[in-house]
């Protein structure tokens, strides 16, 4: 052998674990909630799952708390590619695909367990599916959760007890107009702007599930919250759809159930931390409203759903009943004899 071949020969050594570090690729995630929420938890375990189901071919770096934006930024920034991955909740992805609307009605879903099974059944995924539309990929649903308002005036327990707040809103069209009808005066507003706003009087009130209450450290600007429970908001994960289609059919599955089986222990967490937190902002000095008039807030905000329908048809709101008056079939038929489940879903 040549000295020169020799050279060649070893410098090619040299080269081929760099060439597979090369190969190797980092995805960027983000996330608007704060690094304390579930969300973060969650979004560790999705990388952890990520990695190890890829041999650590895959890596993904998480960007919480809204370093890269709020949540249109983070969208906006998925679809051109900047940012590989996304947890932003389902009503940011309206403006996108209108009829992702439906999921966000107020009272549409009785209880969390038929959220996860329409999520995570056959209409969830047609959901997810419009997305592709858009350059977004969706993994899965995971769950910002129930609605509850807290404001710093008084206790809300009926409908004209929101008259006159001014009200920070996400971007939903429907949760903006319910809060009209309630008589608020709805602002609409980013997460990482609520907590000064708050604080200087900008805002009187808000709405968001108790995790997010807690871990953003709403009590420390908020005197009273009342579980409403008006709306539930799913937390989307998407990701730019050119990097996922790049992706091989083994790494794009690894993505799909680490999603999935990250968005489940998230779920799992905020269950399991509800009572908790209520003891917490309680101790906190919260004053937490447990004596709400649903069947009355129910009522003065039913409107929204003919909006709705004028403008997207009623198909999507057919979908949503019918897999979860099949959820509750199932459970009415595994309950033992003379029980019945009920539910309290709005119904038109």
């Amino acid at each position: 052998m040549t000295p020169m071949l020799k050279t060649s020969l070893a410098s090619l050594l040299l080269l081929a674990p760099m060439s597979a570090a090369h190969a190797a690729t980092v995805l960027k995630l983000a996330h608007a909630a704060p690094t304390t929420d579930t969300q973060q938890q969650a979004a560790e375990r999705f990388a952890e799952l990520v990695k190890e189901g890829t041999d650590g071919e895959i890596t993904v770096n998480i960007f919480g708390n809204g370093v890269l934006g709020g949540d249109q930024q983070m969208i906006a920034g998925v679809r051109s590619g900047t940012i590989d991955i996304e947890l932003s909740g389902n009503p940011n992805f309206a403006g996108l695909q209108p009829a992702l609307g439906a999921f966000d009605l107020p009272y549409i879903f009785p209880d969390r367990k038929t959220a996860y099974q329409v999520l995570d059944g056959k209409v969830g995924d047609d959901a997810l599916a419009l997305l592709k539309q858009d350059n977004l990929k969706g993994l899965a649903f995971w769950e910002v959760g129930f609605r509850a308002m807290t404001n710093s005036k008084h206790p809300i327990k009926t409908p004209a007890d929101v008259d006159g707040l001014v009200m920070r809103t996400n971007s939903n069209k429907s949760l903006i107009e319910a809060f009209s009808l309630l008589g608020a005066n709805p602002v609409p507003m980013p997460l990482g702007e609520l907590y000064t706003a708050m604080e200087t009087g900008t805002v009187d009130a808000q709405d968001h599930p108790i995790s997010i209450v807690w871990s953003a450290g709403f009590y420390e600007v908020q005197d009273y919250l009342s579980l409403t429970n008006q709306a539930y908001t799913s937390l989307l994960m998407v990701m730019n759809d050119d990097t996922f289609e790049s992706l091989s059919p083994e790494y794009q599955q690894v993505l799909v159930s680490a999603a999935r089986e990250a968005g489940d222990y998230q779920r799992d967490l905020n269950a399991k931390n509800e009572q908790k937190i209520l003891t917490e902002l309680a101790a906190k000095g919260m004053k937490i409203e447990t004596e709400v008039d649903t069947a009355a807030f129910q009522k003065v905000v039913l409107p929204t759903w003919d909006s709705y329908i004028a403008a997207n048809g009623r198909d999507w709101i057919d979908a949503i009943q019918g897999a979860s008056q099949a959820s509750a079939d199932v459970a009415t038929d595994a309950q033992p004899q003379g029980t019945q489940k009920t539910t309290a879903a709005v119904t038109q």
